[in-house]
């Protein structure tokens, strides 16, 4: 079992009160301010399919791959109970982002919550760009965000714990970062207990998330490998411009 398939029996829990709707209505304008025309998307890192049915109910077909079975299980879970409108065209299935093909390309592929920052090698960063290109017309846009390399120099990653749960399980989660300033990464150390309400039973789960910060020439050369050209960049959500404040940085990218 994978990380991720470990991460995707608590994934939801932690994050309930991620506001997925508001994202993508934030992805959503990013898109169609660059490619107004955009109909379909490809998700590159779908994880449990709350983003990609949001985007389409924001009028979007998406396909969603993400390299966790747990989670493209989820995914589908969801699909087949979600409420959404009766033309829209939602699929998930297992696949690496660096590796994924289809047979086709979309109007826009995305890549959100970090999924890019999980590429820690210049190797797996250019070959996820180079899946996105491949899916991508000309004029095409790669929306993406990532940790933003500014930021995490000056802030500086600190321990969080966090507790949640719901009427199942409790989870009590602690992670500890380390730097390695010389790969431009940051090692998150995840220390987690999982409480069963119903028996008292508790698991623990250690885990580690190496996380790639990036910076705007690296991710511009980077890029131009796959042909794409960086066409705005924005703190996620806020939508200003990055500086030493932004964590999270947001990328739209267009097919040359």
């Amino acid at each position: 079992m994978s990380t991720f398939d470990l991460y995707a029996a608590y994934y939801d829990l932690l994050y309930e009160d991620k506001g997925y709707d508001e994202e993508a209505q934030f992805v959503a304008r990013l898109i169609r301010d660059h490619a107004p025309h955009a109909r379909s998307i490809l998700e590159l890192g779908c994880g449990t399919g709350k983003r990609a049915l949001a985007l389409a109910r924001q009028g979007f077909s998406l396909t969603g791959v993400d390299l966790s079975p747990g989670m493209v299980d989820r995914a589908n879970a969801r699909l087949h109970e979600a409420d959404l409108p009766p033309d829209s065209r939602v699929s998930f299935g297992i696949g690496d982002v660096r590796m994924a093909r289809f047979d086709r390309t979309f109007d826009a592929v995305v890549s959100l919550f970090h999924v890019m920052s999980y590429q820690v090698t210049n190797s797996d960063l250019i070959e996820t760009i180079r899946t996105a290109s491949s899916h991508l017309a000309a004029g095409g846009v790669f929306v993406f965000d990532c940790w933003y390399g500014p930021a995490v120099l000056t802030i500086r990653p600190e321990v969080r714990v966090k507790r949640c749960e719901n009427s199942q399980i409790r989870v009590f989660r602690v992670a500890e970062p380390a730097m390695h300033p010389d790969r431009n990464v940051v090692e998150v150390h995840y220390t987690v207990r999982i409480e069963q309400k119903s028996t008292g039973a508790i698991t623990q789960l250690s885990e580690v998330h190496p996380m790639r910060y990036l910076f705007y020439p690296e991710v511009e050369m980077m890029l131009a490998s796959g042909g794409l050209r960086i066409r705005h960049a924005c703190e996620w959500m806020s939508g200003k411009a990055p500086d030493v404040s932004t964590w999270s940085a947001t990328f739209v990218a267009v097919k040359q």
